[in-house]
């Protein structure tokens, strides 16, 4: 009961900072970062030293040294503030899929991801995160339109959640605990695998008619080609793309097959309420409970309008694990104007992993890096249904494909070489062959399908 009246007060104050404005806004944020900053030096042996050369208090986040996953995975025992909460515990319980959404020493919810970036992240997460994550879902979720509302009502709120099952991924962990703690709602909730064929899935869908379809881009992608085919027949309300970059054609699309609202966000297992999307195809942050800051190579604040280098983010609910100014990874831009929607918080525009930028090397001896949306805007022509392009050497970039039905391969392998050669040329790259792969893309262990994969480092 404390929980569900935590989660009503939290959710009374998120929508009361929107009706109150910026001021108001980083007037929480500020008061939160500062707190958060307290409680990690008073409980965490690990930011207590990292932070002994602060200020008493702390309320920007630019004084704060940086950190990664990989460092606080090192220090995993002395980076939590709950000593009951071991490495040695955590690996335990997440080696029992049995145990997914599982209460964890209590309360905790234990998340991990794939892994994909070549290091596993294990995540704790309290009571308190939960119920922000779910105060600011509600805030978020309250400009649906009455038409869509009522195809909500229609399909009496049933939400497919599309991923692969078997670990404790959050898309997984997320809904097991919802169900868990509040078993009519979780009856709403069901997850569909993706390990299965796509005739069976297709078939399982159909039949379930949900009223929000939630997924991964690159399979919501795929399901949207059922649907146009016809053998996938089903009238969302709402699309919930996420955990890889959408695109603005992809969102144009999956809007347009399904006649649905897309509500795409831009999170991460580190901080899961970090932003949602709005009608004019902007991320907004969440700003009252996470700082998200855009930097160059050296970590420092990149002006709005450009894309920075990589971003961190302040998860500013989360005792157990603390997660401040971590480096995500991810290239992103800051709009320099209210956006069109008129919400007053932050609003970006998310380019991609930084780790997913191919990398080649030039006769002149600098080597030349191309974004991976340069790759996603220059392949996205007819009769790809999905590509992914893997560097397996410097100079060899292995081409996967899955062909739209009714496509002429060859024809369709033609038009991506061509576009690929030219990108490379115009960004004065040669020599780098181009291999037909006959295995279609791969997902990764938690259901993303990367579009890009560079070569891997030592």
């Amino acid at each position: 009961m404390e929980e569900k009246e935590s989660v009503r007060r939290l959710a009374l104050d998120a929508r009361r900072a929107l009706r109150e404005g910026p001021a108001a806004i980083t007037q929480r944020q500020r008061a939160r970062l500062a707190e958060m900053v307290a409680y990690a030096r008073a409980h965490s042996p690990y930011y207590r030293e990292l932070y002994r050369d602060l200020p008493e208090q702390v309320d920007d986040p630019a004084l704060l040294p940086v950190t990664d996953k990989k460092t606080l995975m090192a220090r995993f025992d002395d980076w939590v503030t709950d000593r009951q909460v071991t490495l040695e515990r955590v690996e335990a319980f997440v080696a029992d899929p049995s145990l997914v959404g599982k209460r964890f020493q209590g309360g905790y919810l234990v998340v991990t991801t794939s892994g994909t970036s070549g290091l596993r992240g294990l995540f704790v997460l309290d009571e308190r995160n939960l119920a922000v994550s779910t105060a600011v879902g509600l805030r978020a979720s309250g400009g649906l339109a009455a038409r869509d509302v009522i195809r909500t009502l229609a399909r009496a709120g049933r939400t497919a959640i599309v991923t692969a099952p078997g670990g404790h991924f959050s898309t997984v962990a997320t809904p097991a605990r919802f169900r868990l703690d509040r078993p009519w709602l979780g009856r709403m909730m069901r997850v569909f695998s993706i390990n299965q064929p796509m005739a069976e899935l297709v078939d399982e869908l159909n039949r379930y008619g949900p009223a929000s379809l939630t997924g991964f881009v690159g399979m919501l992608t795929l399901l949207a080609g059922e649907q146009e085919a016809g053998r996938l027949r089903i009238h969302p309300a709402v699309v919930v793309p996420g955990g890889e970059t959408l695109t603005p054609d992809a969102r144009e699309r999956l809007a347009t097959v399904f006649q649905a609202k897309v509500r795409a966000a831009y999170a991460s297992t580190e901080c899961g309420f970090l932003s949602f999307g709005c009608a004019h195809g902007w991320y907004h942050v969440n700003s009252d409970w996470a700082f998200l800051e855009p930097v160059d190579a050296d970590h420092r604040p990149v002006p709005p309008g450009q894309y920075s280098h990589t971003v961190l983010i302040s998860n500013l609910a989360n005792r157990v694990q603390p997660i401040l100014r971590y480096d995500l990874g991810d290239s992103v831009l800051l709009r320099p104007d209210p956006c069109p929607c008129g919400s007053p918080l932050p609003a970006i525009r998310v380019q991609g992993r930084v780790a997913d930028l191919l990398t080649f090397p030039t006769d002149r001896g600098e080597p030349v890096g191309i974004s991976p949306m340069a790759f996603g805007a220059v392949l996205d022509v007819p009769g790809i249904e999905q590509f992914q392009l893997v560097q397996t050497a410097p100079t060899i970039l292995r081409v996967r494909l899955r062909p739209a039905d009714g496509a002429d391969t060859d024809r369709v392998w033609q038009t991506v070489r061509d576009k690929v050669i030219h990108l490379l040329t115009e960004h004065k790259v040669s020599d780098v062959t181009l291999e037909r792969a006959e295995e279609p893309p791969q997902q990764s262990p938690g259901g993303k399908y990367r579009r890009i994969i560079p070569l891997a480092t030592p």
